[in-house]
């Protein structure tokens, strides 16, 4: 793991504690709140989607501690790649590097895509154009070049765009909660845990999981199966929290700006969507959302049809976020995996406003391509496996290092180690069980490409290796 100290690569300090925070805000509230409560609430957990989020939130604390820990004793450039570099050693450090290279891509395109159907329906126009038989996304590509742009300039304008569009989605959900609770109806909550039901077609995707065939269990709708269910699917609402750790080398002060960011960010997140799922729910019976439901279909259900409107803002100002920090996190990543040799050095280079902007400008290429002729279907669970692939390595990062180097300076120690740790663990081992076997096999494959390409180029241009064979 390289230094910091060269003048061509190295990231300017400009981010505090409540910056981590909006970006950290930034990208879990997004789509989720929107569309995945409800849906959710309709088909497999009803009232009780609210109490899966407080599980989910549980789940993914215990690896925010982890997280804190390490960002707080390690803050340079590169998440999980980072951490597992002074953890495990190089060839680990490749595999989690080009596990979150699959994780943010993939992440901001198929977001990109959900934010430019939202702009179709602010303006009644189609963002998709037909070029011949291929189809173009012209919205997700002029999404991800404006970003582009802001990111080449610097975080800190970054941050300042990010806050403004957080301030309007929060406001959107504010007032959703608020009006919200005018037609409020408590009996709507019971059974807040509805009996269970045989899954039906539509539910397969999601209960035909890898645990079902080993184990022979039948899928189910509600009950207390559901809510474990709903739990492992609105898990993936807090997905991008560990984004935050990417911008530790441009923190001020981040052995204390890191933990209080990534912990304050889930913190605000959790109450927001056990709070929206509470009203959605008591607006109307569960049994009245259907499997495409949105947060808008509460209100259109009540008459509120003006409320459609409203939520596409804020759905278009939350998704401009989400896109924003995954961007910057899959940049970063690069960023450190390029210094380090392992990718090629001149990636690695900062340009007068301190952001490494060729490689702004690679992921920005790319992810447009992406976003914008792309049809990825199931392929967004791979967002998903990635992320809690990192998780996983990262607790058990936490436990290897308390023991190898117990000497490190730490702004944030994780209570209760060992326990909280394995507990990360676990939990994140039983959430990949729960995606489909066909998940799991392209994950392999995109993995066994990475280890090919590490022993063509990564190994024989790693500077760390190059050092220690002197």
């Amino acid at each position: 793991m390289r230094d910091t100290d060269e003048p061509d690569s190295k990231l300017r300090k400009d981010l505090t504690a409540w910056d981590l925070t909006i970006f950290g805000v930034a990208v879990v509230i997004g789509a989720g709140i929107f569309t995945l409560t409800a849906r959710t609430a309709a088909s497999v957990a009803g009232p009780s989607v609210s109490l899966a989020f407080v599980l989910a939130a549980i789940a993914c604390g215990l690896t925010a501690l982890c997280y804190a820990e390490f960002a707080s004793t390690v803050p340079v450039a590169g998440s999980a790649y980072t951490f597992s570099y002074a953890t495990f050693g190089e060839l680990a450090a490749w595999i989690i590097g080009w596990d979150l290279i699959l994780e943010f891509a993939l992440a901001a395109s198929v977001v990109a895509k959900g934010w430019s159907q939202y702009l179709g329906t602010v303006i009644s126009s189609e963002t998709t154009v037909k070029l011949g038989s291929i189809s173009f996304d012209w919205g997700a590509v002029l999404l991800i070049a404006i970003l582009g742009v802001l990111l080449a300039v610097g975080t800190k304008i970054s941050s300042r765009v990010s806050a403004i569009a957080v301030a309007i989605k929060l406001a959107v959900i504010a007032l959703v909660i608020v009006v919200g609770l005018t037609y409020f109806n408590k009996d709507n909550l019971s059974p807040y845990i509805p009996p269970s039901q045989p899954a039906g077609d539509g539910a397969s995707g999601i209960h035909q999981s890898l645990f079902s065939l080993l184990t022979g269990a039948g899928s189910s709708n509600f009950g207390w199966y559901g809510l474990l269910s709903a739990a492992s699917l609105v898990f993936f609402a807090f997905i991008g929290f560990d984004v935050v750790a990417t911008a530790a080398e441009e923190t001020k002060n981040p052995q204390k700006a890191l933990p209080r960011g990534i912990l304050g960010s889930l913190a605000i997140v959790t109450v927001l969507y056990v709070a929206v799922s509470l009203v959605l729910t008591g607006m109307v019976p569960y049994t009245d959302l259907g499997e495409d439901a949105t947060l808008a279909t509460a209100f259109a259900l009540q008459g509120a049809d003006w409320a459609k409107n409203l939520i596409s803002i804020g759905a278009l100002a939350g998704l401009t976020t989400v896109v924003m920090v995954m961007y910057l996190g899959q940049t970063r990543v690069l960023f450190a995996m390029s210094r380090d040799g392992l990718l090629p050095r001149k990636l690695a280079h900062t340009g007068k406003k301190g952001t490494p902007v060729r490689l702004t400008i690679l992921v920005g290429v790319v992810c447009a391509v992406l976003a914008g002729f792309v049809d990825f279907g199931t392929l967004e669970e791979m967002v998903n496996i990635g992320t809690l692939f990192a998780f996983v390595l990262v607790s058990i990062g936490v436990l290897i290092l308390r023991k190898t180097r117990p000497d490190l300076p730490r702004g944030f120690r994780v209570p209760w180690v060992p326990v909280i740790p394995i507990l990360g663990v676990l939990a994140c081992l039983w959430l990949m069980l729960n995606l489909s076997v066909e998940t799991w096999l392209r994950f392999v494959i995109w993995m066994a490409i990475g280890i090919v390409v590490y022993f063509a180029y990564g190994r024989r241009h790693a500077l760390l290796g190059k050092t220690e064979q002197k």
